[in-house]
Formats: structure tokens, sequence, C-alpha cells
């Protein structure tokens, strides 16, 4: 098992967006960056640019999070997963939007990962936090994003998930509807005073500490800063309230 949110340090808790173009920049970036955050997110782009090979050559700096969404049919995803898992990222996801089957199957691939010794867990996606109420609206949801979140983040535990990708808006509700031990991974967040750019919910990290979430992702605030390991070392710093 992963360890108990209340034994993750703020640093442990930080997870930084890779959304580089190339190895050569993110495994730059990651040098600059081991010790001071807990996970480095490798998202499609970069891993359709360079691979699994690259993901080993990262994880040997940082533990990885995996986030490629996967949304398939469940056999396809379980296969798909069976592969990926030979990578053994510390987190990996789907969509939640996917249904029960697809994430038991997904569930099943991950169980039988870490039977054999693999230390992954799976996070399902809620809703994306670039999809606010009028988007989702326009993709047939009238309900607010936090219920339909919610909705989600329950179907994912009945599965048998690990936890969930999150607004830091609905971390709480998540927390209390399925417990501590779910842990709930927010993107969205900017410390104090930074644009939004693409997201529509967002949250500084102290914020998103108080409201629940389990790990904070940090993208452009940190890999376009002038010096990357002072702007992580800044926002652990206001995780800690200092």
């Amino acid at each position: 098992m992963s360890p108990a949110p209340a034994n993750l340090t703020p640093r442990e808790r930080l997870v930084v967006a890779l959304d580089l173009p190339t190895a050569k920049e993110a495994l730059a970036m990651a040098d600059r960056l081991a010790g001071r955050v807990g996970m480095l997110k490798v998202g499609l782009e970069l891993f359709c640019a360079e691979g699994p090979a690259f993901v080993k050559e990262l994880q040997a700096r940082v533990p990885v999070f995996l986030d490629l969404k996967l949304h398939d049919i469940p056999t396809t995803v379980r296969r798909a997963l069976e592969v990926l898992l030979q990578l053994d990222p510390r987190l990996i996801n789907v969509h939640a939007q996917g249904g029960p089957a697809m994430l038991e199957a997904a569930v099943e691939a991950v169980r039988a990962h870490r039977a054999a010794g693999g230390r992954t867990e799976l996070l399902a996606v809620t809703v994306l936090t670039s999809l606010d109420r009028e988007a989702l609206a326009a993709l047939g949801h009238a309900g607010r994003p936090e219920d339909l979140a919610l909705a989600y983040a329950k179907l994912a535990q009945q599965a048998g998930c690990g936890g969930v990708v999150c607004s830091a808006w609905e971390a709480g509700s998540i927390r209390e509807a399925c417990g501590e031990a779910f842990h709930r991974l927010t993107p969205g967040i900017r410390p104090a005073g930074v644009a939004t750019q693409d997201q529509a919910r967002v949250m500084t990290p102290a914020q998103a500490l108080k409201q629940g979430s389990t790990w904070l992702v940090v993208g452009r605030p940190i890999t376009h800063a002038a010096d990357p390991a002072a702007a992580a070392e800044g926002i652990v710093a206001e995780m800690e309230g200092r």
C-alpha cells in the first residue's frame, strides 16, 4: 500500500507536470528538481514523443506519474495497462467515464502487478480541470462539475481504484464521501498571483491542502520559471505555511 496522506511530507505531495517536448529537456528538468519534489508527471505529448525507454530513464531520477488517461473498452485498457505497468510508475490513470467494467478491468491489471511486487497505484480521472459548468453543459451534463466528480469518485472506489484525479474544489467532498485513504490528486494548482492559463478551476497550494488534496500537480509555474528548483522550493514552503 502507498503511504497514508498523513505520512506524506509537503515535498512528497508535490507533483511537477513535465509538459516539455523532448526527453533532453525533460531529463534536464528532472536533474534540477530531483530531491525537491515527490513525483514528475509524464503526459501524452511527452510519452508519445519519447516512449517507454524515456520513462525508465526518468524514474532513475524521480518517481513518475504516468498521466495517459486511458479510456477504451475493458479488454483494451487492461492489455494496455499490462504493458505500461512493466515500467512500474508510481501512479497511472484511466478515465472514470469508461464505466464500471473498464475500471474493474484496470484494477485487475494493477492488482496483478502489485501482487508480483509492483508499486503502482491506479487513479481514475473524474472531471478535467479545464471544464467548467458551461463546458459540461455542452457535453450533455446539466449538473455542477463537483457533483459529477463525486459520482465518478464513488464509481472508481467501488471498482477498487486507489483514488482519483479531481479539482481541488472537489477534494473535500470526495474525502468526506470516500474516506481519507482514497487518494485525491489535484491538477490546476497555481501559486498566489500566477495566471490560471488554460485551467478553469484552480486553487493555490495552501488552499488545496486545506481542501483535502493528497498530491498537488504544478506545471508551468515551476518548469517555466527562471529557476525551477527555487520555484519548487517556494511552493513547498507555501504548503508548509512558511
